[in-house]
């Protein structure tokens, strides 16, 4: 058998204990021998997948899967083994990206503790310093820890894979490259490596590539622009609190979403607030949210709308002085709160006159119901952005639907639009007018 190199020849390592690293031809490729510790050629060789250096020693190569080919389940432990090696944790949630990674490094610490970590700090102003950051980690990589055994390289914090100057330079994408390339074919078995980045353009080739190679876990922030955004924030606080034994009513459960606009970090020192003050009681009520958790102008005006569907009037009344006296405009109120209460509230109605729907639990709920109607019976029904219908919206209606009847709800849509025409054409007071249509709309026989 006959090896090729293009430095001194191997022999020239066996007789000392020096790290080698070489290129080496084989087979008609160009492979990488990456820093063995006194390993005989055969134990190195043994180790490079090139199927024709197992043909010259008499070894068969696999055909099909169940001989180890592609498709076979050997290859599939493999790309298991891989998933297992590589980890990382990416998102636009800061807090989160941290504490995940933090804990996950932890975890895959090995025994050696920090003598067997490398942690290569990814947070760079410049593309030098980014470049020169992800060479750190490719060596790290490719070198075996000081005592032997397993060993964890951290890239940490990466800032050079956003979409920015600095993560479209030429220099980064082509670094970039090189460590996807060593962590496709180049890795000792025995090192880990995790990945943790705040804000990843999702569209790069390098993160495409670690979907394929490595586990990733995502820590997005809620997009609170965008409609729905309410059913993905409730389920997280449900799931959040249900970690510290709390148990949130419906109502506060909506006030608490509102509240805290889906953040997480936000939720989590709320609740722990909610915890200490409950003491031994689980129970979270709407008066322990409102007391506790600061109320944002999103949760007044989400509260507007509660009170409006439970017909409470002088609740509404209050949270229209409220949002007032804080400056809000008037014909905000009216578009952000009023008018799609109203709207929801006979879009709900309607449907489930018509067709026989119940009244849901949770808001949520009623997307099932939806999902379950022939398409023309909800081409009406307003849509997001991405064209799906906002059916937590309409489910937070059909709560509160049975208070009203469908008429009732058609006299409250025509008064909006008077008042509307009144607060931009009239001198009539914007508070007056604003008064006067939230007793037309929950009190109209006074």
């Amino acid at each position: 058998m006959q090896l090729a190199f293009r430095h001194p020849p191997l022999a020239q390592f066996a007789a000392r204990p020096a790290l080698v690293h070489e290129r080496v031809s084989c087979g008609g490729r160009a492979l990488s021998l990456p820093h063995v510790y006194h390993l005989p050629v055969e134990s190195i060789l043994s180790a490079v997948p090139c199927g024709n250096l197992a043909s010259r020693r008499g070894v068969s190569q696999p055909q099909n899967d169940a001989e180890g080919g592609a498709g076979s389940p050997l290859m599939a432990a493999a790309k298991t083994k891989v998933q297992a090696q590589f980890h990382a944790i990416v998102g636009s949630d800061d807090g989160e990206v941290k504490a995940a990674a933090r804990a996950l490094a932890t975890e895959l610490t090995p025994a050696g503790g920090d003598l067997a970590c490398d942690i290569v700090d990814g947070a760079v102003q410049h593309v030098d310093e980014a470049v020169a950051k992800i060479h750190s980690a490719i060596e790290a990589l490719l070198t075996f820890p000081f005592f032997g055994g397993e060993k964890l390289v951290w890239l940490k914090s990466a800032s050079f894979l956003a979409d920015d100057p600095m993560g479209r330079s030429e220099s980064v994408i082509a670094a970039l490259q090189r460590l996807t390339e060593t962590l496709s074919g180049g890795v000792p078995e025995s090192t880990r490596f995790l990945f943790s980045a705040v804000g990843v353009d999702k569209r790069r080739s390098f993160y495409k590539t670690l979907g394929k190679i490595a586990k990733v876990q995502v820590f997005d922030k809620l997009d609170a622009s965008k409609g729905g955004w309410e059913e993905a924030a409730g389920e997280l606080v449900v799931a959040l609190a249900r970690e510290r034994g709390l148990r949130l009513s419906r109502g506060a459960e909506e006030i608490f979403v509102l509240s805290t606009g889906g953040d997480r970090r936000t939720i989590g020192n709320e609740l722990e607030k909610l915890q200490i003050y409950l003491g031994d009681r689980r129970e979270v009520t709407e008066e322990d949210v409102r007391l506790l958790v600061p109320q944002s102008a999103e949760s007044v005006v989400f509260e507007i709308g509660n009170a409006i569907a439970a017909r409470d009037l002088r609740r509404a009344l209050d949270l229209l002085d409220q949002l007032l006296f804080q400056g809000e405009t008037p014909i905000g109120i009216m578009y952000a709160a009023i008018i799609p209460t109203v709207r929801s509230l006979l879009l709900a109605k309607d449907l489930m006159a018509r067709h026989r729907l119940t009244r849901p639990g949770q808001a949520f709920h009623f997307g099932k119901q939806l999902e379950r109607l022939p398409a023309e019976a909800i081409a009406h029904l307003p849509r997001k952005k991405d064209g799906t219908v906002n059916t937590y919206s309409l489910g937070l209606a059909a709560i509160h639907a049975d208070r009203y009847q469908v008429p009732e709800l058609r006299a409250a849509l025509e008064a909006c639009l008077v008042t509307n025409v009144q607060l931009v054409t009239s001198s009539l007071k914007a508070e007056v007018a604003l008064s006067q249509l939230l007793v037309k709309v929950l009190a109209p026989g006074r």
